[in-house]
């Protein structure tokens, strides 16, 4: 019975020394509107204002503006199939390449398609002709759908000039002229090649980390300016003290990104009709740990956040970071070695990979094995980086304070030596 006594002595204190982190870190976040903006309110509104900008998935009809120097039934021919095509509008005929430049200054159009003098000799003459594209490429996205157009309407027209040319033939070899090899695309996963498809599953992953970095900075900086973290040294005094200390923090964020990723990964993909082929079971499983490792990770960088202004700067400054590093902006087998091990550090890595995988591909778990694997490696390991950071931030906390009571005393006892010699006047 007396084992049984101090176990239960023990595993009560342990519950409500955590219940007892868990309410002094809920009450400094509560009182706190810059941390109910980052947990709350930006995982609400951000994936609705991305998903709202994405939703058309694909850019249809740019402008452009054709220099047609040949003016001929083929020049004419091609410049009808291009405004024809889903992606080009034919915006402006310009007489000459450099109206169609200040055009494309002004940013009325986002491409130049330019057709040389000698295009339907060279076609008549059985030589090659060009057509030339000049695109804005500080966006890609211009220069993917106008480079798409010109293609096919190329292909289009070298077919039926080939047909033309075998003359004598009958339609059935004309088609076959026109295209000996039958090939039929299928954009498999993401049909229509839309950006939302591609970019925001990685995004909305994204987010949840930074916000919760940002929670757990703010907070933890501001307990650093008061030197708040003293209050935890009863706690952390006795055997697995941190390890409440974590656990009992960790309790104030969980429950409110779990509900934040019901809405940012469940809800906000509903409302604009996203693809989602992911198990919801599954999909829980490994939502799990990432926002465990989020969590730990967050308080072991919050141990270097000393105010909360410098919060704001070092995780929004590793936002872009943490995406490059994730292989979705550049493929991962050409990342190279040094930023792959940092990449593989970030709970964002494992957990974009998986999601997207999960989410467009239809995975499941197992088949998503590695990351789900090792986000629970990170688990373990920033665990037990976050409880001796704790244990740092509480011991930095206490000096602290120390030398603070001491600096008051001593400017009170100069003080007090200065009225002295003036209440000795006085007396006199």
């Amino acid at each position: 019975m007396t084992v049984l006594r101090k176990i239960a002595h023990v595993f009560w204190r342990s519950v409500s020394e955590t219940v007892f982190v868990w309410l002094h870190e809920a009450s400094n976040a509560v009182r706190d509107d810059a941390v109910w903006v980052f947990i709350l309110l930006v995982p609400i509104g951000y994936p609705l204002l991305y998903s709202y900008i994405y939703n058309n998935e694909v850019v249809r009809d740019i402008p452009v503006a054709v220099v047609d120097m040949d003016n001929s039934p083929e020049s004419r021919d091609y410049i009808r199939k291009l405004d024809a095509s889903e992606n080009a509008l034919v915006q402006t005929r310009p007489a000459d390449l450099a109206t169609a430049q200040e055009e494309m200054r002004e940013q009325k159009v986002y491409g130049i398609v330019y057709i040389p003098a000698d295009f339907s000799r060279n076609i008549s003459t059985m030589q090659s002709a060009t057509v030339y594209l000049f695109s804005d490429v500080t966006t890609l996205i211009y220069y993917r759908q106008l480079a798409i157009a010109n293609t096919g309407v190329s292909l289009a027209m070298n077919a039926k000039i080939k047909a033309i040319r075998g003359g004598g033939t009958t339609a059935r070899q004309d088609e076959l002229v026109q295209s000996p090899i039958k090939y039929e695309q299928v954009d498999i996963f993401n049909p229509q090649l839309g950006i939302a498809t591609f970019l925001l599953p990685a995004v909305l992953m994204l987010i949840l980390q930074q916000t919760m970095f940002l929670g757990i900075g703010i907070t933890a900086g501001t307990m650093r300016e008061k030197n708040g973290f003293r209050l935890y040294a009863p706690v952390a005094r006795h055997a697995g003290g941190t390890f409440e200390i974590v656990l009992g923090r960790s309790l104030c964020y969980l429950p409110i990104y779990v509900a934040n990723s019901f809405w940012v990964l469940g809800i906000t993909p509903m409302i604009f009709h996203f693809e989602r082929l992911s198990r919801f079971p599954d999909l829980v499983a490994f939502l799990l740990p990432y926002l465990l490792a989020v969590c730990f990770l967050g308080q072991c960088i919050s141990h270097f956040i000393k105010t909360r202004e410098s919060c704001m700067m070092i995780i929004l400054f590793s936002s872009l970071f943490f995406l490059f590093v994730s292989g979705l902006s550049w493929p991962w087998p050409a990342v190279p070695t040094f930023w792959k091990v940092l990449g593989v550090m970030a709970p964002s890595t494992l957990g974009i990979n998986g999601f997207v995988r999960m989410t467009n591909e239809g995975a499941t778990l197992s088949q998503v094995m590695p990351e789900y694997i090792g986000l629970w490696i990170q688990v373990v390991v920033y665990f037990c980086l976050a409880m001796f950071t704790t244990k740092l931030d509480i011991r930095e906390s206490c000096h602290a304070f120390v030398r603070s009571h001491r600096r008051g005393r001593h400017h009170a006892a100069v003080k007090d030596g200065q009225n002295e010699p003036e209440t000795a006047i006085a007396t006199e």
